[in-house]
């Protein structure tokens, strides 16, 4: 059965392996291009065909989308109900089912709702600034800050790193923040009054989530229920896991379940997540497990292979593993020396039209970099051409403006007492400012019935809105209606109770930004995605601990006649494949980054995601150096510094790749002489002759 149809193709003796194997835990080191999707896949489908049921396999992943794939190719292969009854999801997602049925052993009420990153941030911010002392506004006529504070996101980034990598916080500052050592005192104090203004409104963050999963395994009889719930446990992409979910992985073996982990050493990249390489070196020892490689590529060409094989031979600390593949290839993948970074647009743009001229398809290329402003002078170079582009690695869908007004009025519905929710909505309403919408934001979540109050406040002149407007008034009767009325609706079906929040929203929009109807069109989107949504509460679950990057994702996939070129940091570039890869700035100081090289386990994480760009390639390889960077383009000066190549590309590396230097190709016509044929003409004799003679 297994054999039957994933891809179209049989499965190789190593996808066999671990499909089917029926010993204890398991690893399987499924490398680049390996087909890891269909060894999960058909596991999962040997499991059910064994008479597992489903509903006694959980399966982890980092995406929804990735769950529901890999469920439905069981399904198609087993011919039973596998996704309709097995538990899938990312961790988060998974915490969050854990808690809506379990949460109140441990203090949480089934009504949370839970925080996005941003929110988070949001939260810290008010908390600290509420926090403030008078001196830290002392000296200055404007009131702005004595002192230059870390930004509310690196607060929420240290708060998130330090939960799940166990670190306490000095160690943490000290370690890769040591520019906020000052503040530490500040941090904790603010640390503190975030976690308990969060408990006190019903709110969950997200690291909230796995540590209160964690809380559930220390309650004994939660404990019991969830440990014996599940035979398997599957967990994809085991290399981006941190240390916090390694310990609910362990803890919920506790009742005999099986763990089988896929993942890839060589491509663990996301530390700055605060995921930790050596969760997956480890696994074979913390969990006693056997261990299945998966070597054979089906993705790129043996020369691309040679390459990426010679960078990852050099890592220390690894999984031995050797990718070969039985595909044919045309040539090697080459090494482009650039003038500078202005040639190397040039380069790019022209290898991209030479493969566009041979039909290869704009969207089947990409353009790959370390960090997202290095494509700057690129995409001027492909905007004066035309060649059209889009690019990853930017402002998330979920974090567009309006986007979040629309999210924070849903949430309402599901619990009036959101802080934050309530502080951003208010200041739709007429001549309501920070202040005010501060002010009244108090009030009402120290309310017993929130809605209740805005509503008393709404019908009459004095009281909590005594300060604003008649139609101010008239606005927040307005919305405690639309919110009591959204929730009645989200308890059946989430797009009704989306169609009835836009009722009030949608007409403020115009008043508060522009492009209204681009606007309008994102919600619209995200409308027709709660249509296929059982409960509001469950689509705001999904939206905020699976979020779409834009609104692609809740449209589907591009025409047909839809090309462009993908510009994309490699970090968004993780998990997709182009025909061509071109990537840039190959130079010490931008892989590794500069900010990476004075850390040996940074640095070698950097060798890893030199090794995740290339193996993204299909056909041809591409990897350009400009060997000079201007430090002021447009001046009239011309101060710049030579590049060194990357510490990456050793000997044993180049000896793969097609060094294609100016100094080795011939110059095109128009170029003008070559300085390696200027003749030796008397008057440049006499001139040296002249020169030479200071020298005495």
């Amino acid at each position: 059965m297994l054999e039957r149809m994933f891809d179209l193709a049989r499965l190789t003796a190593e996808q066999r392996r671990a499909a089917t194997y029926d010993g204890g835990n398991l690893l399987i080191a499924a490398g680049a291009g390996t087909g890891k999707t269909t060894a999960v896949a058909a596991r999962l489908a040997h499991l059910v065909s064994s008479g597992v049921a489903p509903e006694r396999i959980l399966l982890l992943t980092f995406s929804r989308r990735a769950a529901a794939e890999l469920l439905q190719r069981a399904e198609q292969v087993t011919g039973r109900e596998v996704a309709a009854r097995a538990w899938g999801g990312t961790f988060h997602a998974i915490a969050n089912r854990f808690l809506r049925r379990h949460g109140r052993a441990i203090g949480v009420p089934p009504s949370f709702t839970v925080l996005d990153r941003a929110d988070t941030a949001d939260l810290l911010a008010l908390v600290r600034d509420e926090l403030a002392s008078p001196s830290d506004l002392a000296g200055r006529p404007d009131g702005r800050r004595a002192r230059r504070r870390a930004r509310k996101e690196t607060l929420a980034d240290i708060l998130s790193r330090c939960t799940n990598t166990r670190t306490p916080l000095s160690a943490m500052l000290h370690a890769h923040y040591p520019w906020c050592a000052e503040e530490r005192a500040e941090m904790r104090e603010t640390f503190e009054a975030y976690t308990a203004r969060k408990r006190a409104r019903s709110v969950l963050d997200y690291d909230d989530l796995l540590l209160c999963w964690g809380a559930l395994l220390e309650a004994p009889d939660v404990a019991t229920l969830l440990r014996a719930q599940f035979d398997h446990i599957l967990v994809d992409e085991y290399q981006d896991t941190n240390a916090l979910q390694a310990d609910l992985l362990e803890g919920m073996c506790g009742g005999g379940a099986l763990v089988t982990a896929v993942g890839d050493d060589a491509q663990a990249i996301y530390s700055f997540r605060a995921a930790t390489h050596r969760n997956i070196m480890e696994f074979p020892v913390r969990f006693s497990a056997e261990m299945v490689a998966l070597e054979q590529n089906h993705r790129s060409t043996p020369a691309i292979l040679a390459v990426t094989n010679a960078v990852i031979a050099e890592a220390a600390g690894r999984h031995a593993k050797r990718l070969w593949s039985l595909r044919e290839g045309r040539g090697r993948p080459a090494l482009v020396r650039c003038d500078d970074e202005s040639d190397q647009s040039r380069q790019v743009c022209a290898r991209i039209l030479e493969h566009h001229e041979q039909a290869t398809p704009l969207r089947a290329q990409a353009v790959l970099v370390r960090s997202a402003h290095h494509s700057d002078l690129l995409e001027l170079e492909l905007t004066a051409r035309n060649i059209p582009f889009v690019k990853y690695g930017g402002l998330r869908f979920l974090e567009a403006a309006h986007v979040k007004d629309l999210l924070c009025l849903l949430r309402l519905a599901e619990n009036p007492h959101d802080e934050l929710a309530w502080f951003r909505i208010l200041q739709f309403l007429d001549g309501v400012g920070p202040a005010t919408a501060r002010r009244v934001t108090g009030a009402l979540v120290a309310a017993m019935l929130p809605l209740a109050a805005l509503e008393e406040a709404g019908e009459t002149e004095g009281g909590l809105l005594a300060s604003v407007s008649d139609d101010a008034r008239a606005g927040a009767l307005g919305l405690a209606r639309t919110v009591t009325e959204t929730a009645a609706l989200g308890e059946e079906r989430a797009g009704p109770a989306l169609q009835r929040a836009r009722r009030w929203l949608d007409p403020r929009l115009e008043h508060r930004y522009t492009d209204v109807e681009a606007r309008r069109a994102d919600l619209e989107q995200l409308t027709l995605a709660a249509a296929g949504a059982s409960t509001l509460r469950q689509f705001l679950a999904d939206l905020t601990l699976d979020p779409p990057a834009a609104t692609s994702d809740l449209a589907g996939p591009p025409h047909l006649d839809e090309d462009f070129i993908t510009i994309s940091t490699i970090h968004s570039a993780k998990g997709c494949e182009w025909d061509v890869v071109h990537l840039l700035h190959v130079a010490d100081g931008n892989i590794p980054s500069d900010l990476a090289t004075g850390d040996a386990e940074a640095v070698e994480e950097e060798r890893r995601l030199l090794y995740v760009a290339m193996t993204r390639a299909r056909n041809q390889l591409y990897a350009y150096l400009p060997l000079r960077y201007h430090h002021r383009r447009f001046g009239q000066e011309d101060p710049h510094g030579y590049a060194q190549l990357s510490r990456f590309f050793t000997p044993g590396v180049l000896a793969c790749l097609e060094d294609q230097s100016p100094a080795t190709e011939a110059a095109a016509p128009g170029d003008g002489p070559s300085l390696r044929h200027v003749p030796d003409h008397p008057a440049m004799q006499r001139l040296d002759r002249a020169i030479a003679s200071l020298w005495d």
